[in-house]
């Protein structure tokens, strides 16, 4: 008789058990980690946000103040940290407003 193929060798004969049914499923360590509570289940991919138009920005221009130096601490003391620019615009353009 002649050797069998390698096809031969992997098919089963019709009628045959497809599985043992006393025998448990191999498992991987992945499984493994994954009943224990360890390895997270692969969360699904969301389809990106459309991205939004931007509005156009008007065009600014640079004003600019000559200042003593006491000036300038007294306008930082009341402005608090980081917001004297701030405040001199706010200042800057609501006196402004009022002469119109």
């Amino acid at each position: 008789m002649s050797e069998p193929t390698s096809t031969e060798k992997t098919t089963k004969p019709e009628g045959a058990p497809a599985e043992k049914a006393g025998k448990p499923k191999k498992a991987n360590a992945r499984d493994m980690l994954r009943e224990a509570g360890r390895v997270k289940k692969a969360k699904p991919v969301k389809e990106p946000k459309a991205k939004k138009e931007k509005a156009p920005r008007e065009e600014q221009v640079v004003f600019a103040f000559r200042l003593t130096k006491d000036q300038r601490d007294t306008i930082h003391t009341a402005a608090g940290p980081a917001k004297a620019s701030q405040f001199v615009l706010a200042a800057a353009l609501s006196a402004a407003a009022k002469q119109k």
